[in-house]
């Protein structure tokens, strides 16, 4: 079950990001494409502060180490 968190109004009174900017985003919300990036910056940066991060994925690099030159000789 996973439970709501306010993952806003904890970086408020965590004061990470306690400039005028970061405080007006966090309680109004983003108005343009730049500020909804940067909305979402803090929202990676608050996922690893809580150790978050560990839960995704880890991408298979296992696939990815035959060349071109390899890919073309198959593909003969």
């Amino acid at each position: 079950m996973k439970e709501n968190i306010d993952w806003k109004r904890e970086l408020l009174e965590s004061g990470k990001f306690n400039d005028k900017f970061s405080t007006n985003l966090l309680e109004n919300g983003a108005k343009n494409f730049m500020q909804g990036i940067y909305l979402g910056y803090m929202y990676s940066r608050w996922r690893k502060i809580r150790g978050l991060d560990k839960d995704d994925p880890i991408e298979n690099q296992g696939q990815m180490q035959s060349s071109f030159k390899e890919f073309e000789e198959k593909t003969k």
